[in-house]
C-alpha cells in the first residue's frame, strides 16, 4: 500500500507533464539521501577518517553520522557546514544538501509522482475497496495500518510514513476550492482495528474531514452489488493544465495512467459508481448509524 517530492525550479512556470515512460525511473523517495549519505562517507573515508573520529569532529554522536551515511536521517545546516570543514571545505556538501527533501520520507517510491501531483490538482477523486482512503485516515488508523505490513517496518520506518500520511492530509485543509471527492464501500469502514473508541474516532475523522463543501464522500452499500469498479481502486485527478490522471495501485506497486483512454474509462466507471452510491447525506447517515453500532 502506499504510504506522503520535489519542488520546481524558480524557472519553471508550468508544471511539466513526463512521458509515460518517466513515472517508472523515478528515483526511490530515499535516494536523495542515500546519495548525500554516500558522498559523505566517500569522503570521510579518502581523508583517513573513523566515523568516531569525524563523529567527533563536527561534534555529532557517531550514531548520528552513521544515520546520515545510511541515509536514514535528514542533516541539519550546522552537520553540513562542520562536515565540510573537516572534509575540505569544496563546497560539494553544501550544494548537494540543496536537493535533500524530507517530504519524501515516508512515501513508497511508486506513490512519490502521485502525492506530488496531488498537491497542483484543480480536482481529485478516489475509491477505495480496500481500506479508508490515506487522505482520511485518522491517526490511530494510520498506525495500526503500518504496523500490519509486511516486512515489519522499524519504529523509526513506521514513525516516518506515519507523518508523510498525516502531511498529506493537510492539503485538504488547506485548499477549500479544490474539489475532492471520495467513494468508499461500507465493508470498508465495518472492518474492525483497534478497540471500539479507536474504531469511533476513525469514524469521527472522516466525517470531520469530509464535512467542507468542496469534499464528497458517498458510500457504496453492502447491498448495491456488483458495480463497474471491481478492478480495484481508483484515483483520478485534473492537472492545472487541464490533462487528466490516473493512478492504480497492487501489492508493492503502483502505476500513473496518463494514457487517454484508459484514463476516460476509468472516468467513466467512477461517475457510473457514483451514481450507484449513496448520496453524501446519505453516506453521513450511514456513517453516523455506523458509529453508533461501536
Amino acid at each position: 500500500m502506499s504510504i506522503a517530492e520535489e519542488e520546481p525550479t524558480a524557472e519553471a512556470t508550468e508544471p511539466r507533464t513526463p512521458p509515460a515512460g518517466e513515472w517508472e525511473r523515478e528515483p526511490h523517495p530515499s535516494d536523495s539521501l542515500r546519495t548525500f549519505g554516500a558522498v559523505v562517507q566517500a569522503l570521510r573515508e579518502h581523508a583517513g577518517l573513523s566515523r568516531a573520529e569525524f563523529a567527533a569532529l563536527v561534534r555529532y554522536s557517531k550514531h548520528t553520522v552513521e544515520s546520515v551515511e545510511l541515509g536514514r536521517r535528514m542533516p541539519d545546516e550546522v552537520l553540513v557546514e562542520r562536515a565540510e570543514e573537516a572534509l575540505g571545505d569544496t563546497g560539494a556538501l553544501r550544494r548537494a544538501a540543496r536537493f535533500l527533501s524530507r517530504g519524501e520520507v515516508g512515501l513508497a517510491a511508486w506513490f512519490r509522482r502521485w502525492a506530488r501531483l496531488e498537491r497542483e490538482a484543480v480536482s481529485l477523486c478516489t475509491y477505495e475497496c480496500r481500506l479508508v482512503p490515506g487522505l482520511l485516515q485518522s491517526e490511530a488508523y494510520a498506525r495500526a495500518v503500518f504496523e500490519g505490513t509486511i516486512p515489519l517496518r522499524t519504529d523509526e520506518e513506521l514513525e516516518a510514513q506515519l507523518t508523510a500520511r498525516m502531511e498529506r492530509q493537510r492539503m485538504m485543509r488547506e485548499r477549500p476550492t479544490v474539489p475532492f471527492s471520495f467513494i468508499v464501500e461500507e465493508h470498508v469502514f465495518r472492518r474492525r482495528f483497534g478497540d471500539s473508541e479507536k474504531m469511533q474516532g476513525l469514524v469521527d475523522h472522516v466525517l470531520e474531514l469530509t464535512t467542507p463543501r468542496n469534499v464528497t464522500l458517498q458510500v457504496v452499500p453492502l447491498g448495491a452489488g456488483l458495480h463497474a469498479c471491481l478492478d480495484g481502486p481508483v484515483r483520478l485527478l485534473e492537472t492545472p493544465a487541464g490533462q487528466r490522471l490516473g493512478y492504480s495501485e497492487g501489492q508493492q506497486n503502483g502505476r500513473l495512467i496518463a494514457d487517454r483512454k484508459e484514463v476516460s474509462v476509468l472516468c467513466y466507471r467512477y461517475e457510473t459508481l457514483r451514481s450507484q452510491a449513496l448520496s453524501p447525506k446519505e453516506s453521513r447517515g450511514l456513517l453516523e448509524q455506523l458509529r453508533g453500532e461501536l
